[in-house]
């Protein structure tokens, strides 16, 4: 990797964290340039804009998150295993890493859920409607009985980014250590009601 490549994507990493911490808004390219050792010149040969810099650091996740959760869980079988593979890596995607706990793409939809239209808001709101789109495909192959229909697969994922919601806040805002075995509970009991859907 060139030089330049690997600044940049050192940049982009060391941001991911903080954002995953202080949010996109959070992000400061002063003393982002001061954690990596470079000048605040340095950075903005890289990143022209704060604006830039934050589409960099969504698109590195959404990158991320379809490296270690939606592409190895796919290739799962299809139906109640598929979506439990894809709800397991969900979940630890939230747990995260050490120094960097939580979920981007929860923390800037708070941030930007009442934003008017522009390019950060808009990337995240395509992506988060990927993912939805991803989860809705595996829940119609749930039922035991046949496809299900795609109203009840929309509400299905409606009740999973719920529990997932959910999950984040017990684990982060509480501290609960049982944070996690109550959450994959609620999918375990959505899981088997949608099997016996049809």
């Amino acid at each position: 990797m060139r030089k330049g490549a690997a600044t940049r994507e050192a940049i982009v990493g060391r941001a991911l964290e903080q954002a995953v911490a202080l949010g996109l808004e959070g992000l400061s390219l002063g003393p982002l340039a001061d954690s990596l050792e470079l000048s605040k010149s340095g950075l903005f040969a890289h990143f022209k804009s704060k604006e830039a810099l934050q589409l960099a650091v969504l698109e590195e996740a959404i990158e991320r998150f379809r490296l270690r959760v939606i592409e190895p869980s796919l290739a799962q079988a299809r139906g109640r295993p598929r979506m439990e593979a894809l709800v397991r890596r969900w979940f630890d995607w939230v747990e995260g890493e050490p120094d960097m706990r939580g979920c981007i793409f929860a923390v800037t939809a708070q941030e930007f859920d009442d934003r008017p239209p522009g390019a950060v808001r808009n990337r995240l709101v395509e992506s988060q409607s990927a993912w939805h789109d991803t989860l809705a495909r595996v829940a119609a192959d749930l039922p035991r009985g046949g496809p299900a229909p795609a109203d009840y697969c929309r509400q299905l994922v409606f009740e999973l980014v719920g529990v997932s919601l959910a999950f984040q806040q017990q684990a982060q805002l509480f501290r609960a250590a049982n944070a996690r075995v109550r959450a994959e509970e609620a999918i375990s009991r959505l899981l088997d009601d949608a099997e016996e859907a049809l």
